[in-house]
């Protein structure tokens, strides 16, 4: 049973960074292309966003329970270690949640309006920021619980230039699956045209910044290059994502917005793949030391039981339900 929780928790992780990392994105290129996004293109992100964008988080919950009942261990040490990136990150959530809800739904437009949408540009960004830095801290070994001050234990952990670099990262990935999926969401040509330049670039700030996350990504234990080149599968893996460059890039230039969305989801997807490949069954490095596994380090063989159960039981509600949302909004939109 332990296999599928831990299928449950890599499904899950996937789908919150491609559809929910994807509404953070629609607030960053908000906030890092204020100048081509003008009152249509707005209006488009909102309309892609309100239907269903508290249904994203669903698959956070799911993570989050997840390590909470199944292991225990990463739960405690991350939520102890790293509570400072974590709670930035819920805090982030919750403003952006608010801000959003605000700005979209409120029944009187006034000059509010202006703060309620700067605070949800500089929350999808903050948000997505801390999501990666909490993701690199836990990798990169800087976790001391030995350490003899309040900065060693619970700062240097995540504030270094690795995390740093993961956390931009992440930023430039959400708002590049925003882009491009805000194409296929556009009904004029001229929305479309910006959103496929926009994706154009952000494609490219993205190649560079993983570029820098492998420049940062060593230290005296740690070596991220190495643990590529030392994996087969995660060469393959962003072999494959490279490769599928030309045919995103093509997609693009000739509005293609469905075999856009399909290759964009492809590569973030095997960049998921190549960055499991190289830590798996690693969750926390501690120290560079000793290491809190998902293998190792988890709760007794029959609550894996139940919670796997629980799992297989949920989806055949969950899923079918959110599709079936995801439906009935589509169709609205269109009005077919």
């Amino acid at each position: 049973m332990l296999e599928v929780v831990i299928i449950f928790l890599g499904l899950s992780l996937l789908l919150y960074v491609l559809f929910g990392g994807a509404d953070f994105g629609g607030g960053i290129i908000e906030l890092v292309f204020a100048r081509r996004i003008k009152e249509p293109q707005k209006l488009i992100i909102d309309r892609a966003i309100a239907p269903v964008w508290e249904a994203n988080h669903m698959w956070l919950i799911i993570v989050v329970v997840i390590l909470f009942v199944g292991f225990p261990a990463v739960y405690s040490t991350m939520l102890t270690y790293l509570h400072l990136p974590v709670t930035a990150l819920l805090v982030g959530i919750v403003i952006r949640g608010t801000a959003f809800t605000f700005r979209h739904y409120d029944a009187i437009k006034d000059n509010s309006q202006k703060y309620y949408e700067l605070l949800f540009k500089l929350s999808s960004l903050w948000t997505s920021f801390f999501l990666g830095v909490t993701m690199g801290a836990m990798v990169y070994g800087r976790i001391d619980p030995d350490g003899t001050s309040f900065v060693k234990q619970f700062v240097s952990p995540w504030f270094n230039p690795f995390c740093i670099s993961i956390g931009i990262f992440t930023c430039c990935i959400f708002a590049f699956l925003a882009a491009v999926y805000l194409i296929g969401e556009s009904d004029d040509d001229e929305s479309r045209k910006v959103f496929i330049k926009i994706g154009k670039v952000l494609n490219l700030l993205t190649v560079i910044t993983g570029g820098t996350v492998f420049l940062t990504g060593r230290n005296n234990s740690f070596h991220l290059l190495e643990m590529f080149l030392n994996s087969t599968f995660a060469l393959e893996c962003i072999a494959l994502a490279t490769l599928s460059l030309p045919v995103l890039w093509i997609a693009l230039k000739n509005g293609k917005g469905l075999i856009a969305r399909l290759t964009a989801g492809f590569q973030i997807l095997m960049i998921m793949l190549a960055w499991y490949a190289v830590n798996f069954p690693i969750v926390l490095n501690v120290n560079n030391t000793s290491y809190i596994t998902l293998t190792e380090n988890t709760a007794p063989q029959s609550t894996l039981t139940i919670l796997a159960l629980a799992l297989l039981f949920g989806s055949l509600f969950i899923l079918p339900f959110l599709f079936y949302l995801l439906r009935v909004f589509k169709l609205n939109r269109t009005g077919k």
